[in-house]
């Protein structure tokens, strides 16, 4: 997407032809900063913490930590280790997982020296493939957003409640849940967002919030808990969230609050949309229970980061001094209150026989 008259993706490869650069998210919105990132201990830090985030994008740079982990070492035994440092970096993304073991498939019958160049191919397919991916995404779920705004005879914007941030920040390009959003508004299309805040690390406040007010796009930030309020009278037309991991038989889990939107969404039938790329489906799973939520920081929670009036950034506490915090980053939606999955390949029910229609190839069928 565009940051002032430039295009960006939110990973690349820098002008050296080896060294990769990605945006800062912590820095974000106060301050766009580009990193760059020379050894695999310096991806394995950009993923753990969050100076990149969102699955897809967290592939990516997974993708991208093997190159630059190859380059110190690229025999059988580093190529083990690479991939399990940078599995150890975040749980609960199945697509830094997904991410490495293509990697492995593709590296590992290559002789030693041959797997460095071999290693920045894959890395690019996996980075091109994304943006194919969400590009798509996009272009079949603003049939979605087209569909209600017809139903309001195009005479008021459409009302979109999303959580978190899975736009353009969050993948290599267009995002996932804003991808729609993002063609929409290409297409002439009204729309109007409803920003949750998504404490604690504020992705919301901080990166969805920036990327629409970007793209000029109409938007109000609100905290989290004034999403069911908004439903309750009728301002919100359809929710679309992003995920993380979801279960081959449509359970998603998401940054932690999602399951309560969509417990409000189902309560006042109103659409509750997950976009996701067929890389985030973990096959291996049916029951979302069973997947491992992240336990983060408490200080994420006890501190946050803000601009004084002056422009310098700092970080102050909230809370009494003595009181812990607990912090699970994710919770799970299940399938029954999700109304449908948008994916690259269409739009299915989120069942087992719905992605298994979609990706009969990865199911059995």
């Amino acid at each position: 997407m565009k940051v002032g008259d430039r295009h960006y993706h939110s990973i690349w490869l820098a002008d050296d032809g080896w060294g990769v650069e990605i945006i800062d998210q912590t820095r974000l919105p106060h301050r766009f900063e580009v990193v760059r990132l020379e050894t695999l201990a310096d991806a394995c830090r950009a993923i753990s913490d969050m100076l990149v985030r969102g699955a897809p994008l967290i592939g990516a740079t997974a993708a991208y930590g093997f190159c630059l982990g190859l380059r110190r070492d690229s025999s059988d035994q580093a190529l083990l280790q690479i991939g399990e440092q940078l599995v150890r970096c975040r749980p609960t993304a199945v697509n830094l997982r997904w991410a490495v073991e293509r990697m492995r498939l593709v590296l590992a019958p290559l002789p030693a020296e041959t797997r460095v160049e071999a290693a920045y191919r894959e890395a690019g397919r996996i980075c091109g493939e994304d943006v194919a991916t969400n590009e798509a995404i996009g272009r079949h779920g603003v049939e979605l957003i087209r569909r209600i705004w017809e139903e309001k005879e195009k005479k008021t914007p459409v009302n979109i409640l999303t959580h978190c941030n899975a736009g353009w920040l969050a993948t290599v390009d267009w995002g996932t849940a804003l991808a729609p959003v993002y063609r929409a508004v290409q297409e002439g299309i009204a729309v109007h967002v409803w920003v949750d805040e998504t404490r604690p690390r504020n992705q919301g406040a901080h990166l969805t919030a920036w990327e629409l007010a970007a793209h000029g796009i109409d938007h109000h930030l609100i905290v989290d808990n004034a999403g069911g309020h908004l439903m309750q009278h009728g301002m919100v037309d359809i929710c679309i969230v992003g995920t993380d991991r979801t279960t081959a038989s449509g359970d998603v889990c998401n940054k932690i609050g999602t399951y309560l939107k969509a417990l409000a969404a189902r309560d006042n039938n109103i659409p509750f949309y997950v976009a996701l790329p067929g890389s985030t489906i973990d096959w291996t799973l049916t029951d979302g229970r069973e997947i491992p939520i992240e336990e983060r920081d408490q200080d994420e929670i006890l501190r946050v980061w803000g601009r004084e009036e002056g422009g310098d950034l700092t970080r102050v506490s909230i809370a009494p001094e003595q009181t812990p915090a607990a912090n699970p980053a994710f919770d799970v939606t299940p399938a029954g209150l999700v109304t449908g999955l948008i994916t690259e390949r269409g739009i299915c029910p989120a069942s087992r026989e719905g992605l298994a229609g979609l990706y009969p190839e990865e199911a059995g069928a």
